[in-house]
């Protein structure tokens, strides 16, 4: 339910930064699940709207985790390193 007299709740919904670490992940997961649906299916105010809260989220995760982990096959090095493994096993013997 909400209340009106509560300054964290705007019509686009509760403030990023209002919400708890596991409501904001899971706010994250459900965004990142709907949006190919949205992008494909969605009305272009849908989408933006989609795009809007999604930065708004990703923005305060960072925030809040400025150190989160990051795993090497996601970076550009790690990628390069797929890349060349796959050139590799894709030789002839």
């Amino acid at each position: 339910m909400r209340h009106v007299a509560d300054p964290h709740i705007r019509p686009e919904g509760i403030s990023p930064h209002a919400l708890g670490n596991d409501t904001l992940l899971h706010e994250l997961e459900q965004l990142h699940r709907t949006r190919h649906e949205t992008f494909l299916y969605g009305s272009e105010d849908a989408l933006k709207r989609h795009t809007l809260r999604t930065g708004q989220l990703e923005a305060e995760y960072l925030n809040r985790f400025p150190n989160r982990q990051v795993t090497a096959g996601r970076t550009r090095a790690g990628a390069r390193a797929r890349e060349a493994a796959a050139r590799v096993e894709s030789l002839p013997e």
